[in-house]
């Protein structure tokens, strides 16, 4: 199962958004922060730049430009940040935990490694969900288990890339179910859902945040959630544990930048996120988009790295066992 090489070129199409202009520069390191997201726009690395952005740059006074550098998972992106990218506080990226560390320890060819990241703040978490079309055959997660059963392979289920928090969560159901599915690999969580949508696909494994609204619209059903328990958003989704399959996962969300950027600089941008806590209009905003708040600044988020590390190493090396077994 080892993944070999990287499935992108370092060099992607770049989109830019800026955030509005603002009236003086506070913020000591740059007079501009270019924000690398490794995603198509859209989805919910995208979705969580365009809500928090804004508040960043009205507290520290200066403009936030997006690049987008979609492909490997995120591993364009962050290997840019870390090789490419000044080490001054100009450059930071969204950071996507536990893919940022799926990259690394189920590819040997990603060279960055979690200590090579200064984390700033993740600032949501957001669990995992399978979906498929609301016309779909599979009405309950039971149906899809048992198509996957009957045919091992054939049932295609997409992910936002391999070595994504979508593509891991998959490889953890199948672990735990005793089953195989065909998976079918996207840039981005938001690809996959609309391939889900338009039928090119039976299922995909997303995040809660990008598919909510397709949800709410009939335009998607929900089989499963992997949550400890259900979410008051989607009260009438089970929980795959609900099923008999003690599978939580999903996708944290937040920003780093380079190791070895000015403390000054590391200080303004976490103060920066740590106003969001308090801060009513964006708790709503996010509140109406879906977004699970779990907001971990400074050392707690460097903590958090190397505890999402530990526990995909001990889960990948418990796959592999598993797979020499077979």
């Amino acid at each position: 199962m080892r993944l070999k090489t990287l499935t992108a070129a370092l060099v992607a199409g770049i989109t830019v958004s800026i955030t509005p202009m603002m009236a003086s520069a506070d913020y000591s390191a740059a007079e501009e922060v270019k924000v690398l997201i490794g995603f198509k726009p859209g989805g919910g690395s995208d979705t969580l730049a365009q809500l928090v952005q804004p508040y960043l740059s009205e507290s520290l006074g200066v403009n936030f430009v997006n690049e987008y550098l979609p492909g490997a998972a995120g591993a364009i992106a962050w290997t840019r940040l870390t090789t490419q990218s000044p080490k001054d506080g100009s450059v930071i990226s969204v950071t996507n935990t536990p893919m940022l560390m799926t990259n690394y320890v189920m590819n040997d060819a990603i060279s960055y490694r979690q200590d090579d990241f200064t984390p700033l703040a993740n600032v949501v978490t957001d669990p995992a969900i399978i979906v498929v079309s609301n016309d779909s055959p599979f009405k309950t997660f039971a149906d899809l288990k048992q198509a996957a059963e009957k045919k091992p392979g054939t049932v295609t289920v997409g992910n936002s890339g391999v070595g994504g928090d979508d593509h891991f969560s998959t490889l953890l159901v199948e672990n735990k179910a005793g089953i195989e599915f065909k998976k079918v690999p996207f840039q981005g969580d938001s690809p996959s859902a609309t391939a889900a949508m338009g039928g090119k696909i039976d299922a995909s494994f997303n995040n809660v945040g990008t598919v909510y609204n397709q949800i709410e619209a009939g335009n998607l059903r929900a089989l499963a959630v992997l949550a400890n328990e259900r979410l008051d958003i989607l009260p009438d989704v089970p929980t795959l544990k609900e099923q008999g399959i003690d599978v939580v996962a999903g996708s944290s969300r937040g920003y780093s930048a380079p190791a070895g950027i000015p403390e000054e600089a590391r200080k303004q941008l976490v103060a920066a996120f740590d106003k969001l806590a308090t801060n009513e209009e964006f708790l709503a905003e996010a509140k109406k988009r879906a977004l699970n708040v779990d907001l971990v600044t400074g050392q707690e988020y460097d903590q958090m790295f190397q505890d999402v590390e530990s526990q995909v190493k001990e889960m990948w090396a418990n796959m592999e066992a598993s797979d020499s077994q077979k």
